[in-house]
């Protein structure tokens, strides 16, 4: 299927650690199917708190093995110190990681914010983009929340944040998932009148599960249209494919110029949707 614009979107894809042997070398599989499809990154996700430095860092080495595609690294700083996330940059950066994505962070419930500043503890995502840039010259991606963050108090307040990370350097912000283009589109409107001219990628979640996929959503502030609901009532086997193939055909005929995937460590139906769009 020819390309539905002049202009192909670029790819990128997300994964996070897996958790056992079979899962890790399901993903190695995962990886090497979605690399033919020539992505521009893919990344892999970081513990709230740090937790999964370790498996973040190995996981991304073994990746680096099984595909010559350049990875990048999520990081979080929420309750980690400047000292420690000094220490963790310098071990991706020798490791030939280039790219970070920046993130605050899921709050612990037992964490008071603000935290401390003379514990040497970074408050906002802006200094910590500014900090990592000063350290190591990386390609940064941030994230942006169509549906406002769940901890910001309103949109335009969400927006002032955004604008102040991109200004610190961020290359690029990457969407939280949304299910309804029209969301996309608007918040990318209100990004334009905010004074935000970094590109502002759109993130799309397959629905494998559609009670897990509602869950998370709630927790992120994502809303899910209701006929998406009547739908999962009595889904088609292809109902999954259908919808993100709707939603990447509608990005692909407005000049959208990248598209990022959340994988949930599958190919499938990724990897097929690239190929209807001949998204290489």
């Amino acid at each position: 299927m020819p390309p539905l614009s002049t202009n192909t979107p670029s790819i990128s894809f997300e994964f996070f650690p897996p958790k056992s042997e079979k899962s890790a070398f399901e993903l190695l599989a995962t990886v090497q199917d979605l690399a033919r499809h020539n992505p521009k990154f893919m990344t892999v996700t970081f513990g709230a708190g740090g937790n999964s430095q370790r498996g973040t860092l190995e996981t991304l080495k073994n990746l680096q093995k099984a595909a010559p595609v350049p990875f990048g690294s999520h990081l979080t700083y929420i309750s980690l110190t400047r000292r420690e996330l000094d220490h963790y940059t310098d071990l991706l950066w020798d490791h030939g990681i280039r790219h970070l994505v920046a993130l605050r962070g899921d709050m612990p419930q037992d964490l008071v914010w603000p935290l401390d500043q003379d514990a040497e503890y970074y408050q906002y995502t802006s200094d910590f983009v500014e900090a990592l840039l000063k350290r190591h010259p990386f390609d940064i991606s941030v994230g942006a929340y169509p549906e406002k963050h769940p901890d910001a108090p309103s949109l335009d307040a969400d927006l002032i944040a955004l604008k102040k990370k991109c200004d610190a350097g961020a290359t690029r912000a990457i969407t939280q998932f949304f299910f309804d283009n029209e969301v996309y589109y608007r918040f990318l409107d209100a990004a334009t009148k905010a004074g935000i001219t970094t590109p502002i990628v759109p993130g799309l979640l397959p629905i494998h599960d559609f009670t897990k996929v509602c869950s998370f959503a709630s927790r992120c502030h994502a809303s899910i249209p209701s006929h998406l609901h009547e739908k999962f009532e009595s889904p088609s086997p292809s109902l999954a494919e259908d919808l993100i193939s709707e939603q990447v055909e509608d990005l692909v005929k407005n000049g959208v110029p990248h598209i990022h995937f959340y994988t949930l460590n599958k190919s499938v139906p990724v990897s097929g949707i690239c190929d209807k769009f001949n998204l290489i």
